[in-house]
């Protein structure tokens, strides 16, 4: 018998509502005795303990894109843990190296199908609070389900069958004895799209006031915005963007306030730390994105980053929780403008990706740089919109968790690395675009080997 501690590798939960040990087999739990919570207030703690565990991989994902670098600027110990992720070596990576959570996300996932499953128990709480305490459990298990199958699983995008392609398990309930399988990349988006759905229905409070992690009614239609993005159903994301700018479209002054800031104006979710002070501090920023950024009408190239040397730039968009951000207003314009695009090959499409793009833009850049790229921009065709739409999100969304994910579910380009003299090459296409099952995991449980 193992304990619930050493299989997901998590702390216990509060309470001790979940104290329990479990057999041998991977995500085989079975209780063996708990201390039962039954109001409101206890399930409440519940759910803040599992927001407080989810993983912070989004960030850890950054170094496999084409965001940082690593070079003599970088500290050995940070290079033990950060190398091998940045150059792709996921065969025979050192012991050394850090690893993404894949037993967090399951300790999430258990924690939001507890609750989920004791609904009709939950005491001393209104109906409107057990609704939202009920409907944030959907959301967390539709948001773990959603990073898991992107990162464990091949891009929506790049498959021809969706069903045919096997990701990782679902795991939608609390069952000791459902030694879980492999699901196909659609059933996760199927149930991601369904528990959406039924958090939609159930979620009543619009403003968390301080409590940003928490979901809320708008966070529902800005994952959806996002998943339908991933998942190239372009009419129903950009529907999902629009519903989102209809409530909340104020974008940030970047001179004042950086847009990834838990008070952020644009903070719709501020649920993940992205850039830890451990990314933050191992990493140096790519000087070909750095590039990007115009030097005299760019207001983000010093409000984002911090020049102190050719080869040293850093990131000032993270470093401490004051960065915590999961979905935002800068994303949806983003998300809107892409969707608008791709959604219809008609000149208005066109016209409302230009409007969605050019509204952010208008944001980010000086008056005079704004208005020679406006009239660049309504010039584009279709195909340099759609490059300019990419290029835009690159600059806009840096270091906030979304280019690896980007690269992914887009043209998985050819990226090479250099360090020591030695370059590193992912290939188009690459089947390192998908990251492996721990082998500890599937040494545990076999049916994750199929």
């Amino acid at each position: 018998m193992k304990n619930i501690n050493r299989i997901y590798g998590i702390a216990t939960v509060a309470l001790a509502a979940l104290s329990t040990t479990s057999c041998d087999n991977f995500l085989d739990i079975q209780p063996v005795g708990r201390v039962i919570i039954t109001t409101a207030e206890e399930y409440r703690k519940m759910l803040t303990e599992a927001y407080s565990i989810v993983p912070e991989d989004r960030g850890l994902a950054t170094f496999r894109s084409d965001e940082f670098v690593l070079n003599s600027t970088v500290s050995q110990e940070d290079l033990n843990s950060y190398l091998d992720i940045w150059r792709w070596e996921d065969v025979s990576p050192e012991s050394t190296t850090a690893t993404f959570n894949w037993r967090s996300y399951y300790q999430v996932l258990y924690e939001a199908n507890y609750l989920i499953e004791s609904r009709d128990n939950i005491t001393e709480g209104s109906a409107e609070e057990i609704d939202q305490l009920e409907g944030e459990a959907y959301m967390l298990r539709a948001y773990m389900h959603f990073l898991l199958v992107n990162l464990y699983g091949e891009p929506y995008t790049a498959l021809a069958d969706p069903y045919s392609s096997k990701a990782v398990p679902l795991k939608l309930d609390t069952d000791p004895y459902n030694v879980l399988s492999r699901n196909t990349v659609g059933e996760i988006y199927d149930q991601i799209i369904s528990d959406m759905d039924m958090a939609e229905r159930l979620l009543n409070v619009d403003d968390w006031g301080e409590y940003r992690y928490r979901f809320n009614t708008l966070s529902v239609d800005a994952l959806r915005s996002r998943v339908y993005l991933y998942m190239g159903r372009w009419e129903e994301s950009l529907a999902a963007s629009r519903r989102v700018l209809e409530v909340k479209s104020t974008l940030s002054d970047v001179t004042t306030e950086l847009p990834n800031h838990y008070q952020s104006v644009e903070n719709i979710v501020a649920l993940e730390q992205v850039m830890t002070a451990y990314y933050d501090r191992a990493g140096k920023v790519n000087s070909e994105l750095y590039g990007l950024y115009d030097i005299s009408g760019d207001l983000r190239r010093t409000q984002y980053f911090n020049r102190q040397t050719s080869s040293n730039i850093t990131v000032k968009k993270g470093g401490s929780n004051e960065y915590s951000c999961s979905f935002r207003v800068g994303e949806i314009y983003l998300n809107a403008a892409e969707a608008a695009l791709e959604a219809s090959t008609g000149e208005d499409a066109l016209q409302a990706a230009r409007g969605y793009l050019l509204t952010l833009m208008q944001n980010r850049y000086t008056a005079n740089y704004y208005a020679k790229r406006e009239t660049a921009v309504n010039e584009m065709s279709r195909d340099e919109l759609r490059e300019e739409i990419y290029a835009e999100r690159r600059r806009e969304l840096a270091f906030e968790g979304h280019r690896w994910f980007d690269l992914r579910r887009t043209t998985r380009p050819q990226l090479t690395k250099t360090y020591q003299g030695v370059t590193y090459t992912l290939e188009q296409d690459d089947s390192r675009y998908t990251v492996r099952i721990p082998s500890a995991a599937i040494e545990a449980n076999p049916n994750l080997a199929n």
